[in-house]
């Protein structure tokens, strides 16, 4: 005879409550106890292959630190429990992304999903989370794209400006790439004519987003922005954007493109005679070994500059300097140092915080646990006070600080950034100057 589960009781929450049932009769122990036993288990997503792999080039050296710092156990309350990380590749899928994670939720029951890189991984695996009621702490992802591109109206309306209950989020937002941006091209004489690359995706729809993105801001700062239409990624020709912008007689380029893509553009913008004095592209040329694909052609091209060994912070984990970690980077992989190092390993120090305090790992008491945190990171200060944000943001999203670089030529094809910029973060040293691209 087939059971039937009486309607408008939640499923999920059933299964819980006959799970404990079953464990507290077999057993004679209650439940919390046995909770405090079993091992910390850590769900961890990002885009490992795919065109966005380039920000997960650096996790399986944090994950691995990770696992080396916490091999005698995590402390929490009178136990002192083993730490297991599962991680899942999101293929630069959001499909993909939002599978994984419920398998990580269903089939791994993590206590704590932490996830990483673009809206494309983030957003999935945030709603999964939300609908699933586990905590889930996201990162490198600016906080419009996370949150605003989440409140969608099935209707069609305009967004409701819901809250989230389990999925909090720290990063930087649109008002702070802006503020970078143009404060790195005021350095340099230009006519103001901006050219704008806007893929249609998460981060290019709320980027060049009427109402919350660059055109808004632009307009009232006296620029003139050409955007020439939302294309699809991994396009391969930008003759019309080019030609637009050319039109336009742009001298500044900006916008958020894949890596693949910027490539493919900035090939052939030069070999269609079209060299704008500044180009600061977010996504795209984060990374040294893009910029390096572009050979002599990389020099000055300019970017957001999230992390860097020049960052004034240290881990809550280790201790470890920015600089430290980036040359313990560097030492065990042979390559380059990158942004992302510092937010992944970031992740790791808020999670525990976070396990620290709500010791009983209900995913109640962990969510309220991430609402009060207040921790220095190697990222800098980590802390859901709501400061700097708009009403309907300050409970989900945590800021934290943004500077502006510029890439330089140091050794043949060899690049290395050079922040240019920080007013908008006084506490990050400046290296230099913004200069035209030659």
């Amino acid at each position: 005879m087939t059971r039937m589960v009486p309607t408008g009781i939640d499923r999920r929450a059933l299964l819980k409550s006959s799970v404990a049932a079953g464990a507290a009769l077999t057993t004679g122990v209650a439940m919390p106890a046995i909770a405090q036993t079993r091992p910390i288990k850590l769900g961890y997503v990002s885009p490992q292959t795919g065109p966005l792999a380039a920000f997960a080039e650096a996790d399986n050296f944090i994950i691995a630190n990770f696992k080396e710092t916490t091999k005698a156990g995590i402390k929490l309350g009178s136990a002192t429990l083993p730490v297991e990380v599962v991680v899942k590749d999101s293929q630069s899928n959001p499909n993909r992304a939002a599978q994984v994670a419920k398998d990580l939720i269903v089939q791994d029951k993590i206590d704590v999903m932490l996830v990483a890189s673009t809206p494309e991984t983030t957003n999935p695996v945030s709603t999964q989370c939300e609908i699933e009621e586990v905590p889930c702490i996201s990162t490198v992802a600016p906080w419009q794209p996370w949150f605003i591109g989440r409140q969608a109206d099935p209707a069609g309306g305009p967004p409701a400006w819901k809250n989230f209950n389990y999925t909090y989020h720290f990063f930087w937002g649109l008002e702070d790439v802006i503020a970078v941006f143009t404060n790195m091209w005021s350095q340099v004489p230009t006519n103001k004519s901006v050219g704008g690359l806007f893929p249609n995706d998460g981060d290019g729809n709320a980027w060049g987003d009427k109402q919350v993105g660059f055109p808004p801001v632009l307009e009232k700062a006296g620029y003139k922005l050409t955007d020439s239409g939302r294309y699809q990624n991994l396009t391969d020709n930008f003759s019309a954007q080019i030609s637009a912008f050319k039109n336009a007689n742009a001298e500044i380029i900006t916008g958020v493109v894949l890596p693949p893509d910027f490539t493919t553009f900035w090939k052939q913008a030069l070999q269609q005679g079209f060299r704008p004095k500044v180009a600061s592209i977010g996504k795209a040329i984060l990374f040294p070994v893009a910029v390096e694909a572009l050979g002599k052609d990389g020099n000055n091209l300019s970017s957001e500059v999230w992390w860097s060994p020049n960052h004034p912070f240290k881990s809550s984990l280790t201790g470890t300097s920015a600089r430290e970690l980036a040359a313990s980077y560097e030492s065990a992989t042979k390559k380059q140092w990158t942004q992302p190092i510092g937010f992944v390993h970031a992740l790791f120090e808020v999670a525990v915080d976070v396990l620290k305090r709500a010791p009983q790992r209900d995913a109640k008491a962990m969510v309220g646990a991430v609402a009060a945190t207040n921790l220095d990171t190697v990222v800098g200060k980590v802390q859901w006070s709501g400061a700097n944000l708009p009403p309907f943001a300050t409970k989900n999203v945590a800021k934290t600080p943004l500077v502006g670089g510029q890439w330089r030529v140091k050794d043949g094809n060899k690049y290395d950034i050079v922040i240019t910029d920080n007013r908008t973060a006084p506490n990050i040293p400046a290296g230099g100057k913004m200069e035209a691209i030659g």
